[in-house]
């Protein structure tokens, strides 16, 4: 039992890695640099990636640079000419306002001549905050931090978010009016909506604030008296398609979900496993996503469909959390937790879930994995996986039996990614 578990883990965490490797930013970048410009060359960007991304650009490019990018607290890579900046995530700190500052301060005066090459990532909304005129950075984190409570998807926080910013739902790009502006976007939600990642600070916003107004109505959000009037401001509207301050803006979309998905296909192919994907956008509450998952793995042991084993299901998005208990936890964690007791300890499953950032919620974990003997190592511990799954402490939970992925940061974010090992046999 050991050794065929042992095998299992091997399996899966070579199919996370080869999604991980599919969004390099030093493997990606490259190939997707402009021209260089007549006048000034500006880098900005802000996100997970945005270090990597920026010594990326700073290894391949002959010219001379200069700009400033901002990414999560102990992300930073050392570069010549681009001064790398660190903040918060999820939940944006002064540090980010100090770097939106210094990012609109370096793209502002710029020529038709000039070219601003915007780096951006999963994690650019947070960590480049600037509250709009009238709201306080406090204001912004009482309403993100009930955002990230209330199982809000990516797309809804992200329009509220764009709404209570000065940088944000394409303020940057207008900034950065008359040079040219190439966003070398790496995509990190379902869809891979240019105006969703990050916010889309270098793109056009479709939304308004009537629509910010009605995902915190939905949500049963009372914000600060300083945001409900904000956002009852309908004549400082974002930038919207066809506004001529963003004629000049390009974007390139160089790393997606799917492409981890693809990568992790042939992966598996290669470990003799039939891989199908099934998803690169799948969302929902996570305990919901678990157990449609698990009646497509058993009905793979079962009947053979949709796919026979050995076989792998593949799957990206963003899954949602809402929060009830007091534990500690991750999406990822939580999926993993209710399709362990879905499967029911079920001898040919296994499975891993992961954020390709390598942060799984807050937690210091990417995610976890299971095998089919993770509830009944857990009873032994005398730790109850569904008391667990009830107060959200899936971290807890898969810490205690040794289950817990740690990577580190990976210096990149194309979402969470899941793999479910249907074997032919007991693993």
């Amino acid at each position: 039992m050991a050794s065929a578990g042992m095998d299992a883990r091997v399996k899966l965490r070579r199919l996370f890695d080869a999604g991980i490797e599919a969004a390099d930013p030093r493997r990606v970048v490259p190939k997707h640099l402009p021209p260089k410009p007549k006048g000034r060359t500006v880098v900005v960007g802000a996100g997970k990636a945005a270090a990597s991304m920026a010594l990326a650009v700073e290894e391949h490019w002959s010219g001379p640079l200069s700009g400033v990018v901002v990414t999560r607290y102990g992300q930073a890579l050392p570069c010549r000419s681009i001064e790398v900046m660190e903040s918060s995530h999820p939940v944006p700190d002064a540090a980010g306002a100090a770097a939106a500052e210094r990012i609109l301060a370096a793209v502002g005066g710029l020529g038709a001549d000039d070219l601003v090459l915007a780096l951006i990532s999963g994690g650019a909304s947070a960590l480049m905050p600037l509250p709009a005129p009238g709201i306080s950075l406090a204001d912004k984190q009482q309403v993100n931090q009930a955002l990230l409570r209330s199982g809000a998807a990516i797309d809804e926080m992200n329009v509220v978010r764009k709404h209570l910013s000065a940088i944000k739902g394409g303020r940057l790009a207008a900034a950065s009016y008359p040079a040219e502006i190439v966003s070398l976007i790496i995509s990190d939600v379902p869809g891979d909506d240019p105006a969703i990642i990050g916010s889309g600070p270098t793109v056009p916003d479709p939304s308004t604030f009537a629509d910010a107004r009605a995902v915190l109505a939905k949500y049963r959000i009372e914000p600060p008296e300083t945001v409900a009037r904000r956002l009852e401001r309908a004549s400082d509207e974002t930038p919207k398609p066809g506004d001529p301050s963003l004629a000049r803006a390009r974007l390139r979309l160089i790393a997606r979900p799917l492409d981890a998905l693809e990568r992790a296909a042939e992966r598996a192919r290669d470990l003799g496993l039939r891989p199908l994907i099934l998803g690169d956008a799948i969302e929902g509450e996570a305990r919901e996503v678990a157990r449609a998952m698990a009646g497509i793995a058993l009905a793979s042991v079962r009947h053979g469909h949709p796919v026979a084993p050995p076989a792998v299901l593949l799957s990206a998005g963003e899954a949602t959390v809402t929060v009830r208990g007091h534990g500690r936890g991750g999406r990822n964690t939580e999926f993993l937790l209710a399709l362990a007791l879905a499967l029911g300890g079920h001898r040919q499953i296994a499975a891993i879930a992961c954020g390709t950032d390598g942060v799984d919620g807050t937690e210091d974990n990417a995610g976890a994995l299971i095998l089919p003997d993770t509830l009944l190592r857990a009873a032994r511990l005398g730790v109850d996986a569904e008391a667990s799954l009830a107060d959200n402490d899936a971290y807890s939970f898969f810490k205690a039996v040794g289950d817990l992925v740690v990577t580190g940061p990976t210096l990149t974010n194309v979402n969470d990614f899941r793999a479910i090992l249907v074997a032919p046999a007991a693993i």
